[in-house]
This record gives C-alpha cells, structure tokens and sequence, in this order.
C-alpha cells in the first residue's frame, strides 16, 4: 500500500461472498428516455436463474447492438430497484474510468455459460 493511498474501509469475508455475481448474456437491450441520465435498459439471460432486466449507464461507450449477445458480470442477490417505468432487477458492473462517470463494463475474457458463478 501507497504512503499516499486512502484507508479503505474493510468488508469481512462471510459478507463479501454473500453477494451473488454471476455471468449473463444480453438479450435484449434499447435506449432507455425516461432515465434521469443517458442509460439503456436490458434483459439479460443468467441460465438456470432465468431472465432479469437491469438498466445501465453505458451509453458512453457501448451502442444498443453492441452489447446485444455479449457477456456481462452482474450482482444478482440485491434487491430490485425501480428506476422510472423499469424495476432493475440486477446491477451489472463496470468500472467508471478516472475522473469521469463514464462505464467500462467487467467481462470474461474467456466463454463462459449463462449463470456461472463469480468467485
């Protein structure tokens, strides 16, 4: 750890693996006008856990036909969040890149099936 770094604040381990991530696939995904910010809403398909939407800054970096059929990392165990007309059922992550709120999203680098687990 830096000299210059911020302490941060420690989460123990049985509550970090209390939360669910797990790989989906997008299935459908179209701007979403309602949103406070620019965002698009998506279902996307977890396997075995069924479909569920969530919708998602992501606008900066990605088209709507970009990220139909991709691979994204989500938290599938909080619970929904309405967000205008749409109940966000899970929170796909990304990374906001340096000073901005702009949003890469988390991937796989390698195929992976609808509902594997993150750990």
């Amino acid at each position: 750890m830096s000299g210059d770094a911020a302490p941060l604040a420690e989460v123990d381990a049985a509550r970090f693996f209390g939360v669910d991530i797990r790989v989906g696939i997008v299935l459908r995904c179209e701007p979403f006008p309602e949103a406070r910010r620019p965002a698009y809403r998506m279902v996307i398909d977890f396997g075995p856990l069924g479909t569920r939407r969530s919708s998602g800054r992501l606008t900066d970096h990605y088209t709507p036909e970009q990220l139909t059929g991709t691979t994204v990392v989500a938290v599938v165990n909080l619970p929904a969040r309405q967000i205008g007309p749409v109940r966000s059922e899970v929170l796909v992550l990304g990374v906001y890149q340096e000073g901005s709120d702009r949003v890469v999203l988390l991937r796989p680098d390698l195929p992976c099936a609808p509902g594997d687990r993150v750990g």
